[in-house]
């Protein structure tokens, strides 16, 4: 294994790969040194790129906390993150689907609320937002008492583990769904906001010249014995950056409908106008029931 061409490099690396007992890490980590070697040669990478890249992936590990992930912003801010998700849902990323990304602010253990609650749990100030759902499968029956976690930012466009001013596991909830599939609730209207750019993040998408802004949406995760869980983002079709997610999350099948009604509610005096509501439908496809690492404690 005595080098002396920068090809060689490259043979030998792939050779060692080749080592890897786990077939699947195997083809992985191939990959990963052919592509990669194949990107420093394409790029020309210089010595100095080079020691900046490796700073910068050891900036983006220490910027880790209970409460932010760089690595996850980085990663939709490139598109993989998007990218993985289409490819491994609807049919191999041949149809739509409700699958969507994570983003880093879901938690473990939100607290159960019953349908028709609301779960807003501080002084939220904001236009009330009914919203209505129902949970199928492919075949379009109803899946009944799958678990139903939302979460959302707030009108100011903070979630409440940033925010000081809101309470705990404010905006967030976990629902059962009915003998229909359905699941309802009551909460406040978000609004788009910007990611985190004191960062690496920051930097890159200052260099593109582009906004950090993510267009009003609504998280859900929803588990259910024997399909795989569904990780959702509803949009705001009337959001400023629907058409420039900064993220790349938007897809047709995920913009939903977000009315506004600037007329009392039919059957509740209470609900201040104006107001709005969204009824939408999560399909669930079959799978394993695996839940994902929270990005954050």
């Amino acid at each position: 294994m005595i080098i002396e061409s920068h090809q060689d490099v490259t043979r030998d690396a792939l050779a060692v790969m080749q080592r890897t007992k786990d077939p699947r890490q195997r083809e992985i980590l191939t990959s990963l040194v052919s592509h990669l070697h194949a990107f420093v040669r394409d790029v020309r990478l210089s010595e100095a790129e080079f020691r900046e890249a490796t700073a910068i992936l050891n900036e983006i590990g220490k910027l880790a906390s209970d409460s932010h992930n760089e690595m996850v912003l980085m990663a939709g801010s490139l598109g993989v993150s998007s990218l993985v998700c289409l490819l491994n849902n609807g049919d191999g990323g041949n149809t739509e689907t409700s699958q969507s990304l994570l983003g880093p602010f879901w938690r473990l253990n939100a607290p159960h609320v019953e349908n028709g609650r609301t779960i807003i749990r501080s002084d939220t100030p904001g236009d009330p937002l009914l919203v209505t759902a129902r949970v199928l499968d492919q075949r379009g029956a109803p899946i009944v008492e799958a678990e139903v976690d939302v979460w959302h930012a707030s009108p100011v466009g903070l979630y409440e583990n940033q925010d000081p001013e809101q309470a705990e596991m404010n905006l967030r909830g976990k629902f059962t769904t009915d003998s229909e599939g359905r699941f309802w609730f009551s909460t406040v209207k978000m609004v788009g906001y910007p990611i985190p750019t004191d960062g690496v993040v920051g930097r890159l998408l200052a260099v593109q010249d582009r906004h950090p802004y993510r267009p009003a949406h609504l998280h859900a995760l929803i588990v259910k014995p024997g399909f795989k869980v569904l990780i959702s983002q509803v949009y705001d079709p009337r959001d400023p950056h629907i058409d420039s997610d900064v993220q790349f999350g938007v897809t047709r099948a995920l913009v939903g409908d977000f009315i506004r009604h600037d007329e009392p509610h039919p059957s509740d005096a209470m609900v201040p106008v104006p107001w709005s509501s969204l009824d939408y439908t999560y399909v669930m496809e079959p799978g394993e029931t695996v839940l994902p690492r929270p990005p954050i404690k």
